[in-house]
């Protein structure tokens, strides 16, 4: 088998900067515009706890998605493991998934009629689930070639490194949505069109971007993995009967759990809590993702002196600070807003470093060592349980976050005092620390040990 080379890795990467793009655009957006915190903005769907009188109906829908797509991602990752296309086991599956990923994003956005009304809420629901599945039926397959393409633990390093820098750039570019939609609105184009035309033209980049490794790399000439023989749920329950994959997946569902809840809640705390322009956002997320850059390089080389596991754990303690400030910005903090903001993305860039690159490397590292030991590759499966618990936890955040969300908030006017936000950050810093102390019982030096016997 051949190894990869640099440049085949960075054409793999470009997927993953596709994708991401997509998925920046639901994470960051998607509640923003569905649940905005002033009705001048426009609304589309009732707003409020109007389900049960517990839920709204954006969080429901938003957390029914990820529960769907937690659900079909076993399933989408047994096929791919199961494959056997003379093309491979996962790039057939990257080919014919781009295009609905892409279409499905925007047409989220795309309400058929103006004002509150429930059949917007039916149509946001019917393309968000159509936006899951897609995105499941990429990301599965695409996922298990980081294990596959990687054949030591150097390389899976690299290769993780390689997707979390374009992963996070894809987000970042997503985060400019606000400054291009303005673009388009101080040119006399209504608010809503060109937030539509802004994220049309984002997809369009981002569909290229996913068939970039589908056309540049032939899977057979890398990876020598037969089909799997198990079925999804035999390949699942074998899955979760690995200790250390078990205390790595709690672990990263709470840290899903509060990372979700901060990203959907960025925007809202430069708006409400710091009273800036919801473009400033963008601008802060750009600033975190180019200060986590200076430390990709310096992550690489504590991984072989500290370990992947003492790095996250340090990690979960920084970002438990940021949650924590950010619950504390605004008026109540004897400096400049704006400074605020910027000090946020300057402590959040090392921790966002960190798990940007090592979690995907940690799933791969015990993929391999569970294949050595049972002699069977289900790394597609292992990405999938991953990929499966973290939406759950993504579900919860959802629920969680438009919920708090309506603490403070006029019911006419919709306009937020903040304290919802607030609440949301703290709730948010002891997800965190939770994470942190179920990853300390993941047992990294026996699974270093396993997969240096060969």
């Amino acid at each position: 088998m051949k190894t990869l080379t640099n440049s085949k890795i960075w054409l793999f990467a470009v997927g993953q900067f596709g994708w991401s793009l997509l998925s920046g655009i639901i994470s960051n957006w998607l509640v923003y515009v569905y649940q905005p915190d002033s009705a001048e903005n426009g609304l589309f769907i009732p707003q409020g706890l109007v389900i049960l009188g517990i839920f709204t109906i954006i969080g429901a829908i938003t957390a029914l998605g990820r529960v769907f797509d937690a659900f079909t991602d076993p399933w989408i990752a047994s096929c791919s493991d199961r494959c056997k296309s003379p093309k491979g086991r996962r790039i057939p599956f990257l080919k014919w998934a781009s295009f609905p990923l892409a279409a499905s994003t925007v047409l989220i956005f795309c309400a058929p009629l103006k004002g509150v009304s429930w059949l917007n809420a039916l149509w946001l629901f019917v393309f968000v689930i159509g936006y899951y599945l897609s995105i499941t039926a990429y990301c599965a397959p695409y996922n298990a070639l980081i294990s596959e393409l990687g054949h030591t633990q150097k390389e899976r390093l690299t290769i993780s490194t390689a997707i979390s820098l374009t992963f996070i750039v894809g987000t970042a570019v997503s985060m400019q949505a606000a400054n291009i939609w303005n673009i388009f609105i101080g040119n006399g184009m209504e608010r809503m069109s060109a937030i539509r035309l802004t994220f049309l033209i984002i997809a369009v980049v981002a569909f290229l971007c996913m068939l970039v490794p589908v056309f540049t790399i032939r899977e057979k000439d890398y990876v020598d993995a037969k089909p799997s023989e198990s079925t999804a749920g035999a390949s699942l329950i074998k899955t979760f009967k690995n200790r250390d994959f078990r205390m790595f997946v709690a672990s990263d569902v709470f840290y899903w759990i509060a990372l979700t809840m901060f990203q959907t809640g960025l925007t809202f705390f430069v708006t409400s809590l710091l009273g800036l322009d919801e473009g400033v956002g963008g601008t802060l997320f750009v600033l975190m993702t180019a200060l986590s850059l200076i430390f990709y390089l310096p992550i690489n080389k504590l991984v072989p002196k500290f370990g992947k596991k003492k790095l996250v754990l340090f990690a979960f303690g920084m970002f438990s600070i940021v949650y924590l400030y950010t619950a504390l910005m605004g008026d109540s903090l004897p400096i400049p807003t704006i400074v605020q903001g910027y000090l946020l993305a300057a402590v959040a860039s090392l921790p966002m470093a960190i798990f940007g690159i090592l979690p995907q490397a940690m799933v791969a590292d015990v993929a391999d060592a569970d294949a050595r030991e049972s002699g069977e590759n289900r790394a597609g499966m292992f990405f999938a349980a991953r990929t499966f618990a973290f939406k759950l936890g993504q579900s919860i955040a959802m629920l969680i976050f438009t919920s708090l969300a309506t603490i403070g908030k006029d019911p006419v006017s919709n306009v937020s005092d903040g304290s919802g936000y607030r609440v949301i950050a703290g709730v948010a810093c002891g997800l965190c620390l939770l994470g942190g102390i179920l990853l300390y019982f993941y047992d990294e030096i026996r699974i270093n040990r396993v997969i240096e016997k060969k």
